[in-house]
């Protein structure tokens, strides 16, 4: 079983920033923005998901999408943004971090997909998109979605600025943490993160937690979902972290809680 994982990126970015001036800075945020917003609807209403890597690059989960699949959604962008430049690279591995080092070797390497538009890939994604059966069949995403737990009492006690040190502190550590298990972690906003973790068992994960709980004094809560595609995924790991909170309400502790629909 695998993951397929697409790099978005914009090309000439330096330098068509430049061509906006020093009083740039505005419109490239509000620029950043809405290219994260376009991106999101076109890959969400094919069961997939988009997360921030860096501004100029994007990072999704696109199982059961094919060549076709990211050539029209690369159409549309061009449509809105016409004078801007994007590449897909697209690979598949056994966990999000594999699959991602693919995806970024086929860029390197000039594998094209398609020779007039920049949609790179390698051997082992151009033949998964001549059978087209195993687009879906043979994938699956992991997802773990995490959160504070009861972070309302720490707003209580520091100032929102205070707040976004600890969460960018703790960030840095999950991301060590799940990168040495090949998993990506990327943060939503608020206290949430999620980490796109296929081969994580689920105690791996609660050694994590606990790490975080010992060096940082922080309780996390850890909804798991695995499905077909990464929106799905997405949905039962939010469902999971849901429940987990509604047995909290009951009185019932369980910090991790997972579902699968596959």
């Amino acid at each position: 079983m695998t993951i397929q994982i697409t790099i978005i990126k914009i090309e000439d970015y330096g330098p068509w920033t430049l061509k906006l001036g020093s009083d740039r800075e505005a419109q490239l945020q509000i620029f950043q923005s809405n290219l994260y917003c376009d991106l999101q609807k076109l890959f969400s209403k094919r069961d997939a998901i988009v997360y921030f890597n860096r501004f100029d690059e994007l990072i999704a989960i696109t199982n059961g999408l094919s060549l076709e699949d990211h050539l029209s959604i690369e159409q549309e962008i061009n449509n809105m943004h016409k004078d801007l430049n994007i590449s897909m690279s697209v690979g598949i591995g056994a966990t999000s971090l594999d699959a991602n080092i693919a995806a970024y070797h086929s860029r390197k390497n000039n594998n094209l997909l398609d020779k007039s538009r920049l949609i790179y890939a390698n051997d082992q994604v151009q033949s998964m998109y001549n059978n087209s059966s195993k687009l879906s069949s043979e994938m699956f995403a992991q997802i773990i979605h995490l959160d504070i737990d009861n972070s309302t009492k720490v707003s209580n006690i520091l100032s929102p600025y205070e707040i976004t040190t600890r969460i960018m502190k703790m960030l840095s550590s999950l991301i060590e943490l799940f990168v040495e298990q090949k998993s990506m972690t990327f943060f939503l906003g608020g206290d949430n993160f999620m980490v796109i973790s296929n081969a994580v068992t689920k105690e791996k994960i609660s050694l994590i937690i606990s790490k975080i709980y010992e060096s940082q004094n922080i309780k996390l809560n850890c909804g798991i979902g695995t499905a077909a595609t990464g929106r799905k995924a997405v949905q039962a790991a939010t469902e999971a972290l849901d429940t987990i909170r509604n047995l909290r309400d009951q009185g019932i502790s369980q910090p991790i809680f997972e579902i699968k629909w596959i």
